[in-house]
């Protein structure tokens, strides 16, 4: 097991990451504030995990609750969220009670939002069981639900006690959810690590045939990339902006489309895929390195175009991501592999070129997988 920090002070906290640990009783009930906790599952991974986490609860003496939502980015809404509080309230629960969020991203930020909110705060535990979670989004306090006019535009900052990354709970993805999960891997390598990036182009083969050595590295060190960013940056006012690689086209798409029909990760890569067109187009890369992420981007039969909305709809969505400032869009784009910048500077109009190239009609989320 290796073991990680997100440092912020007296709120920081430990990443573990390893095979079994969802049967480890020692790191989930450790310092709990009260001997009760409640999970918060989905109808997918509840069957698949549930009865081992609640088992491991028990053996360690705690009082394990669990609610199980329905599964998919069209639930990430408030009447879904309203299912965790009547479990709260039903229950009785305090505020000394800990959430569990056993599931991916939808799960996390959802269980993390309610525990923002209940009783003005209570104490939650992430237990991401997708790859995009475990390298993504349960690392940092990110937490959100989604609104019809934009993706994550409600929610609040909300950091968890520890974060449990089994690896093992990897084996059970759906390959089209492995391969989205990649997106954000890649990205870590393209924004900040050009080591990590180099190291991905020549283990990419060794990850899709989910290697337990290859996945053990990549998480471990997108994780290590994450926690140093929320550390210097936990509130998203400078560096951790950069996260968002790709995201604020990704978004668009995700909310365009309609909710769950692009994965996070597949809208992602056609999203990162504009912002390197864009970042061409200002002179800042050349074609070269584009094309040296699409192939990566293809590797993982992840899509390189996004859907036709036309430019317009996509500049109206983009309209309301959480970096505009001032009414000026906030893209993150590319001054080289490894290095990313906020830029307030781009022209409407290049930003419409990269994404009219970048966008083909009848263009579907995802590939057929390259490597089986």
């Amino acid at each position: 097991m290796e073991t990680l920090k997100v440092d912020l002070a007296e709120r920081s906290y430990p990443i573990f990451i390893g095979q079994g640990l969802l049967e480890r009783a020692d790191l989930l009930a450790a310092g709990l504030p009260q001997p009760r906790v409640l999970i918060v599952s989905n109808e997918t991974v509840a069957p698949l995990y549930l009865t081992r986490v609640r088992a491991a609860f028990a053996a360690a003496g705690v009082e394990a609750l669990d609610v199980v939502l329905p599964d998919g980015e069209h639930f990430k809404d408030w009447p879904t969220l309203n299912r965790i509080f009547d479990a709260l309230l039903g229950h009785r629960c305090e505020r000394a009670t800990t959430l569990v969020a056993l599931g991916g991203g939808v799960i996390g930020d959802m269980t993390g939002f309610a525990a923002a909110c209940y009783q003005r705060g209570v104490p939650f535990i992430q237990v991401p069981t997708t790859l995009l979670a475990q390298v993504d989004s349960s690392v940092g306090g990110k937490t959100a639900i989604n609104h019809p006019q934009g993706k994550n535009m409600i929610g609040a900052f909300h950091q968890p006690q520890r974060v449990l990354i089994d690896t093992d709970s990897l084996a059970t993805l759906p390959a089209r959810e492995f391969r989205s999960g990649l997106a954000e891997v890649i990205k870590y390598g393209l924004i900040r690590d050009l080591p990590f990036l180099e190291w991905l182009e020549v283990n990419l083969d060794a990850l899709l045939a989910r290697s337990p050595a290859a996945l053990a590295e990549a998480i471990l060190r997108s994780c290590r990339n994450k926690a140093e960013v929320v550390a210097a940056d936990e509130r998203e006012s400078g560096e951790r902006a950069l996260l968002n690689l790709g995201h604020t086209f990704g978004h668009a798409i995700e909310t365009g489309a309609g909710y769950g029909v692009w994965l996070h990760g597949e809208a992602v890569a056609a999203g990162t895929m504009m912002a390197a067109e864009l970042s061409q187009r200002l002179g800042w890369i050349d074609a070269s390195l584009v094309a040296r992420i699409g192939r990566l981007f293809e590797r993982c039969s992840l899509p390189v175009v996004g859907p036709a909305l036309g430019e317009e709809r996509y500049l109206e969505l983009m309209a309301h991501d959480k970096k505009v400032q001032g009414g000026r869009l906030r893209l993150v784009l590319l001054r080289a592999a490894g290095r990313a910048v906020v830029s307030a500077d781009a022209p409407v109009a290049d930003v419409a070129a990269a994404i009219a190239a970048r966008c083909r009609a009848g263009a579907v989320p995802f590939l057929e997988p390259a490597h089986g």
